[in-house]
């Protein structure tokens, strides 16, 4: 595996240390359970690409 992939997942990820908790930073799909991508143009969405699932961020 290359070094890229290893700090890719790590960007996932917030590490609170001092509490011992490892919080996922996007959001997980609700119909297939895999991670969701946060995209700002052309609309503010989130997507999920295995499933397509889409939601429209609103103000």
């Amino acid at each position: 595996m290359s070094k890229e992939g290893k700090v890719f997942r790590s960007r996932l990820y917030e590490v609170d240390p001092a509490k011992g908790v490892i919080r996922l930073k996007n959001r997980v799909c609700p119909r297939c359970g895999r991670v969701m991508a946060y995209h700002k143009q052309p609309i503010p969405r989130w997507h999920c690409g295995y499933c397509s699932y889409t939601e429209i961020v609103r103000s």
